[in-house]
């Protein structure tokens, strides 16, 4: 529905209307330099044949010592897979993991993909459902009322596509010892790790301890903290039997990721990054504006995000389904967002601050009339 949403904006811009999107789920900065040359150089040098399945070793070597160096964590260069975008390592992960019988636990609000992915295996989602109350934040609780003996995954996704929000560490180690005692996989996609605010921490479930890790695979990508939608580039890092499990599954799918594209990604993780803190720093006077004019908004309501760069405001007042109310928004103040049904989560709507701020002020200032429209 995300991409819906962007198509439909896109194709009104295309007719020459002035559409302001707060759909899609990517930075409006562009790669850094340093990255776009690597892989120039790559296409230059000739580096345009197949790869190993799993990711050139150079670039696998940098994903572990990344993992050494930011999370603590020990991993082998084979027991990292570089994939075709974090979304493809979600895919892999749950493909090589559950069956027909299995059941994979999913808070909402969700990334709504997981769900489906979870049904292409053949497996059955089992949705826990949150709530701005709590931050949209599973509880210990929950989570244990909801493990069966057919459970086999857990989706643990911090910082958090839809809603920005963030698990504490003692959060995130009471859920991993959970799944830890119950015996069941632990999926953390970390991919927004490097996009906090007000003090929020990252702390991976795998660091722990060894049971942790040994429960976890971990699901990243290059498209968040390095502007990298469209290299489609993205990793993993499993123990080892589940590696070799998904590096054959990948084999006999798409193969390798790009080739040129993996040059960009060792000089991404070896590299500069000094374009973060500006990034980050522009995010957080975005999202600063935009939760105070949602809040502001007669009938809504919403809590601030502590990473990624998505707000996840509450309209169930407003007396529309949220897909309504995302149509109509559309449609008469030409502002897409996208409905919180997609993330399984009504009465919600995602809004994306990865956008300039005067677009941000635009797109609010219009919504604020409909939802006034609304109210009167």
């Amino acid at each position: 529905m995300t991409l819906v949403i962007d198509s439909k904006a896109k194709a009104m811009k295309a007719e020459g209307l002035d559409v302001v999107g707060f759909g899609a789920g990517e930075p409006d900065f562009d790669t850094p330099q340093h990255i776009k040359d690597a892989a120039i150089k790559a296409l230059n040098d000739g580096f345009t044949k197949y790869t190993p399945s799993s990711g050139i070793p150079e670039l696998r070597s940098a994903i572990a010592d990344k993992f050494q160096r930011e999370n603590g964590l020990t991993y082998k260069p084979s027991q990292v897979i570089v994939s075709c975008g974090g979304k493809h390592s979600c895919y892999n992960v749950i493909m090589a993991t559950c069956e027909e019988g299995d059941e994979v636990i999913i808070p909402a609000p969700y990334w709504l993909s997981y769900p489906e992915m979870v049904k292409l295996a053949g497996a059955t989602p089992v949705i826990i459902t949150t709530t701005d109350a709590t931050e949209f934040k599973v509880t210990p609780s929950q989570l244990r009322a909801a493990i069966t003996p057919n459970t086999r995954l857990f989706v643990l996704t911090t910082p958090s596509n839809p809603t920005g929000s963030v698990y504490t560490p003692d959060e995130i180690k009471a859920l991993g010892d959970i799944c830890v005692e119950k015996g069941v996989l632990i999926m953390s996609d970390e991919i927004y790790e490097h996009l906090l605010y007000d003090g929020a921490t990252h702390r991976s479930v795998a660091s722990f301890s060894q049971a942790h890790y040994d429960h976890t695979i971990i699901v990243h990508g290059f498209a968040k903290a390095w502007s990298m939608t469209g290299w489609r580039l993205g990793f993993l890092a499993a123990p080892e039997p589940i590696a070799k499990a998904i590096d054959a599954i990948q084999s006999h799918s798409t193969s390798n990721p790009t080739s040129f594209a993996q040059k960009g990604g060792v000089a991404a993780l070896t590299g500069s990054q000094a374009h973060l803190p500006l990034w980050l720093a522009e995010y957080a006077k975005r999202r600063t504006v935009a939760w105070q004019r949602l809040n502001a908004m007669p009938g809504v309501s919403c809590v601030n995000s502590k990473g990624a760069f998505y707000l996840f405001p509450n309209i169930s007042k407003l007396g529309l389904k949220s897909a309504d109310f995302c149509a109509r928004l559309l449609e008469t103040e030409k502002v897409a967002a996208v409905p919180g049904i997609a993330f399984g989560a009504e009465g919600y709507l995602r809004i994306s601050y990865a956008t300039g701020l005067a677009n941000i002020e635009k797109g609010l200032d219009r919504m604020d009339r409909f939802v006034r429209s609304l109210n009167g």
